[in-house]
């Protein structure tokens, strides 16, 4: 058997047991499978085709209290045989799970105690992964660190330190940052943290065939994807989707982490250039709830000039006389939401009627009333852009307002 070897671990055990082996990591997904003896079922076939089983299935097994174990048992499988299970450990930590399977649901001890043996081996094997894994991470977020300092000759350096790593060439490269936040104000519990982390690297196993490498910092992180051609919309929804599944079955948390996807540069020395528009847009997912949970840089029209303020700025700027006048006349906010409908439509009368569900005699109504208490004429040009851009900057400011109080 050569040393770390999974599949020649696998193989070898399967032949003498005359049954099909399979090791799964931590998650339940597959990482070496031998042939099948006939004693295969669904969900193994499953497990071959798309390397893992579905969340259904794997949550069954996880109930059974499988992390915990530290020898072989028997794990009931939904609408599937019985399988031995022998959790792989070594130094303490869990790496992932043995499986046999019998039609019988029987495992003789011969049988668990070879199961177990095969397990240390493995063991051994994806400690010594993790630890080169570890280190090959630790080296690629240092990197990624750098790449965004804002010292020249600091990028400079993270830049040739890149390409030392033969990740991609400099003709077929595609650089692009997708950032990642959680919505929790304030400090970040140590479990959330850690499900925060788990989540966004599962969310970088879903670009199998191109690099992604992350950073992760508490309740913020980014991933750099470089690939060949500009991430498709589909790749970036299923990393999304990926991320906010994972967090949400480890942290048992129903909101949705925000994320902002910088523009795709060509250069190494233009990813700062990425990163920090995916973070500004990050924080428009985070401050306004109609952009969505994924917000793209190029696509949030006044918001990216607003997002660049600083928040004292900003806060400062969104004080716009007129609006405040029609904000004291107006307490249950009827106007405002009218004029901002209003606005975000072009002018439109009778789009905005129908979006209100108004008569549009009551919409000529309130915005006569709106240019009666702000003094702006709604047909002059410089008056329509200032109430516009203080609208928008009064809901960054209450945005905001809002998430400083969390904190």
């Amino acid at each position: 058997m050569a040393e770390g070897d999974l599949q020649s671990i696998v193989d070898e055990l399967a032949e003498r047991l005359l049954r099909s082996v399979a090791i799964d990591d931590p998650s339940i997904r597959l990482l070496a499978a031998s042939r099948h003896f006939g004693d295969e079922d669904p969900v193994r076939i499953r497990s071959v085709l798309n390397r893992a089983v579905g969340t259904d299935i794997s949550d069954a097994i996880f109930a059974q209290g499988i992390a915990r174990w530290t020898l072989p048992g028997v794990v009931d499988v939904p609408g599937a045989l019985s399988r031995l299970c022998a959790p792989i450990r070594c130094g303490g930590l869990l790496l992932g799970y043995l499986w046999l399977i019998d039609k019988d649901g029987v495992f003789c001890e011969e049988v668990v105690e070879a199961a177990a043996d095969a397990a240390a081996q493995a063991g051994t094997v994806l400690y010594r992964r993790l630890l080169l894994h570890e280190r090959s991470k630790a080296r690629h977020e240092a990197i990624l660190r750098e790449l965004v300092s804002p010292d020249t000759g600091v990028r400079a350096q993270a830049i040739e330190d890149l390409r030392a790593e033969q990740l991609f060439t400099d003709d077929a490269a595609h650089f692009t940052v997708l950032a990642v936040q959680c919505r929790t104000g304030g400090a970040v519990p140590a479990p959330q943290e850690v499900a925060f982390e788990a989540a966004v690297e599962e969310g970088v196993r879903a670009v199998p065939d191109d690099v992604a490498l992350m950073v992760a910092n508490r309740s913020r992180a980014w991933i750099l994807l470089i690939q060949r051609q500009k991430p498709t919309p589909t790749l970036v929804t299923s990393v999304t989707d990926r991320i906010t599944a994972r967090f949400r079955r480890l942290s048992q948390d129903a909101e949705q982490p925000a994320f902002g996807l910088g523009t795709t540069v060509g250069r190494p020395d233009a990813v700062i250039t990425s990163y920090r528009q995916a973070f500004l847009a990050a924080r428009a997912a985070l401050l306004v709830p109609s952009i969505g949970h994924v917000a793209r840089w190029g696509e949030l029209g006044a918001y990216e000039l607003l997002l660049k303020l600083p928040v004292d700025d900003l806060l400062d700027a969104s004080r716009i006389p007129p609006l405040a006048a029609l904000e004291q006349e107006d307490s249950h906010h009827v106007l405002i939401d009218t004029l901002t409908e209003f606005l975000d439509r072009s002018g439109n009368i009778q789009r905005t009627a129908d979006s209100l569900r108004i008569h549009r005699a009551t919409l000529y109504q309130r915005l006569k009333r709106v240019e009666q208490i702000t003094g702006c004429s709604l047909d002059h040009g410089d008056d329509r852009l200032t109430l516009h851009l203080g609208l928008k900057l009064r809901a960054l400011a209450a945005a905001y307002r809002d998430q400083l109080g969390a904190e």
